[in-house]
């Protein structure tokens, strides 16, 4: 839009920005008048949230209430979208509704004596964590990749890390991991890109620690909360809470099972892997703030506490 206001034509805006000419136009008639600090730039549906000629939503709580007292108040139970359109036109009630439109109605409320499956929307990613859900905050998740086999016989794993709403998504490939390399590894891909807000992992005890004593905090725990980064624990057998970064692990686990011929491939098929995911599910973040609570902030002078997590 400031390129437009600049007085270039639409037709180059739309080339230089690689957008299609209708996108330029609809932009300029939605930004039309108005400050560009002002504009609302968030994606909008297509037409409106209703129907012209949909039925309005007091007719709809009025069929509602009909069926209610028809199945309370009818000798025979007759509740039926038959029975309530003959109740309706008993009341002159105008708009008069037809028979199948009541039934939709009825179907879309719920109300039905079926069982049928209501599908209601989902949650907000991070719903579980109130400023992650509001989009005021930045989660990181954070998984292993086991039984990878490089041509040859030798085992990889792979720590895989993924940000709910940034989408920024980092791999890195060892034989093996213990508490301390995962601490270096987030040491190093935190100073490169900030720090988070949350640090999510699974019930691993790299990442948590020991569990046989107690009253202790593993290497990990002890770094997040040294850096001042909430660690988040998925509970275990609960579907959903990890579920960006196994999606993110399940994508990449074929292109593994071709690559890995030598240490050399598997790092490269973990390059690929990275450059290939998308940054989010919604608009451009090109020229947008990510929902970082300190993403400016880096890690500088480490002592050798802050570096391996010791105490």
């Amino acid at each position: 839009m400031a390129a437009v206001r600049q007085g270039n034509s639409l037709r180059s805006v739309a080339k230089k920005f690689r957008v299609s000419l209708r996108t330029v136009q609809v932009w300029v008639g939605r930004t039309k008048g108005q400050r560009l600090d002002r504009i609302d730039w968030s994606d909008q549906p297509r037409g409106g949230r209703r129907e012209a000629c949909s039925t309005s939503a007091s007719t709809e709580d009025l069929i509602v209430r009909v069926r209610k007292q028809l199945k309370e108040s009818s000798p025979l139970g007759d509740c039926g979208a038959l029975a309530i359109r003959e109740e309706l036109q008993r009341r002159r009630v105008t708009p008069l509704p037809s028979v199948r439109t009541i039934g939709r109605i009825l179907l879309r409320r719920g109300v039905l004596d079926g069982r049928n499956r209501v599908r209601r929307p989902p949650p907000p990613p991070g719903w579980y964590l109130p400023r992650v859900a509001a989009r005021k905050a930045e989660l990181e998740s954070f998984d292993f990749v086991e039984g990878l086999i490089i041509r040859g016989g030798t085992d990889v794993m792979v720590l895989n890390g993924m940000s709910l709403h940034g989408g920024l998504c980092s791999s890195c490939v060892q034989s093996s991991w213990t508490a301390k390399q995962t601490v270096q590894a987030l040491v190093a891909h935190w100073r490169e890109h900030g720090l988070p807000t949350y640090a999510q992992f699974d019930n691993d005890t790299v990442f948590q620690g020991p569990h046989q004593w107690p009253n202790t905090f593993g290497r990990v725990t002890r770094l997040c909360l040294q850096l001042g980064v909430i660690p988040v624990f998925a509970p275990p057998r609960e579907m959903g809470f990890q579920a960006a970064i196994e999606s993110y692990k399940a994508g990449g686990r074929p292109r593994f099972g071709d690559d890995l011929s030598t240490t050399a491939s598997a790092r490269s098929a973990v390059t690929r892997t990275d450059t290939s995911m998308p940054r989010g599910s919604g608009p451009s973040l090109a020229g947008m703030r990510l929902p970082r609570a300190r993403c400016s902030q880096r890690i500088g002078n480490w002592t050798s506490r802050h570096r391996c997590g010791e105490r």
